[in-house]
């Protein structure tokens, strides 16, 4: 790019061709409508593309690109392409953007991308929270009669995940909502004695924060985990824990959800009786006997 000021952000790439739009000529206006139009559509479309659809010449979309101080229309969409890799757009955009890198033959790109992401992700969500952090949401959830732990959509296995190590050791675990009913009936009879775990990111479902509501009407301890300090979990709760989810992918990611939900575990039975190693000897000795587990 040959101008230090131009646009880095897709809001400023259209302001910026609104305000040179009388410059233009008109079949680059013609380029310059569609894009102002369809913004979502540059970061996942090719000059070919944006071209077919504005109804003008390829040359004439990189003629406008550089009527705004780009080299030319890769550097033009960078901007929007960089704003799906952070998640800034729809979850359809992220998708579409996703096969328009394997149709230019950059998938070892985003190879890459998704390794940085994963990393990054960990590394930030446990920079953010600390050991103390860990054990006093533990120490609730060992305290508790019963903790619930509550995820819907991806985080529905994630929450399922940990209720079954939860389980191996500990009888008091309960994965919602339950097939068939709801997150706020499952915790009917909940109480101050109770623990929610509670995992939701952007956009944020509203059964999990109509439930996160109900528990703390009832006094229970509520454990939130999401991806914002903004996230209505995390103002609620007892003890919040944001994680990064970024992604190239067009879902929110899970692999810092899963890590965290690893370690409270962990930091659980790090602070449980001496009779949880017992359960868990028996359990998986019981597998053993029953012929759960192949025997080489």
């Amino acid at each position: 790019m040959n101008d230090t000021n131009i646009p880095s952000e897709p809001t400023t790439v259209l302001d910026r061709l609104t305000e040179e739009w009388d410059a233009l000529t008109p079949e680059a206006q013609k380029a310059a409508r569609y894009v102002l139009e369809n913004p979502q559509d540059v970061g996942v479309s090719t000059v070919r593309e944006i071209a077919e659809a504005a109804k003008v010449k390829p040359n004439t979309v990189v003629r406008m690109a550089r009527q705004v101080g780009f080299d030319g229309y890769e550097d033009f969409r960078a901007p929007f392409r960089e704003a799906i890799r952070r998640g800034a757009v729809t979850f359809e955009d992220r998708a579409r953007w996703l096969q328009s890198i394997a149709k230019e033959g950059e998938l070892g790109g985003l190879f890459a991308d998704m390794i940085g992401a994963a990393i990054r992700n960990i590394e930030e969500t446990f920079s953010a929270t600390s050991a103390e952090k860990l054990q006093a949401a533990a120490q609730a959830i060992w305290a508790s009669d019963s903790t619930y732990t509550l995820g819907v959509g991806v985080n529905n296995a994630n929450a399922r995940n940990f209720t079954y190590l939860a389980s191996t050791g500990m009888v008091r675990f309960h994965a919602i909502p339950r097939p068939g009913n709801s997150a706020v009936d499952d915790l009917a009879f909940a109480g101050p004695k109770d623990v929610l775990i509670a995992i939701t990111c952007k956009p944020y479902r509203a059964e999990v924060v109509a439930a996160v509501e109900v528990a703390r009407e009832q006094g229970m301890t509520v454990i939130g985990i999401s991806d914002s300090p903004a996230s209505p979990i995390i103002r609620a709760a007892d003890h919040g824990f944001v994680v990064r989810a970024d992604t190239p992918q067009f879902f929110p990611s899970s692999v810092s959800t899963i890590a965290l939900l690893e370690t409270l575990l962990s930091f659980v039975i790090a602070g449980a009786s001496d009779e949880i190693v017992g359960r868990v000897e028996r359990f998986h000795a019981r597998r053993h006997r029953l012929g759960i587990y192949h025997e080489d």
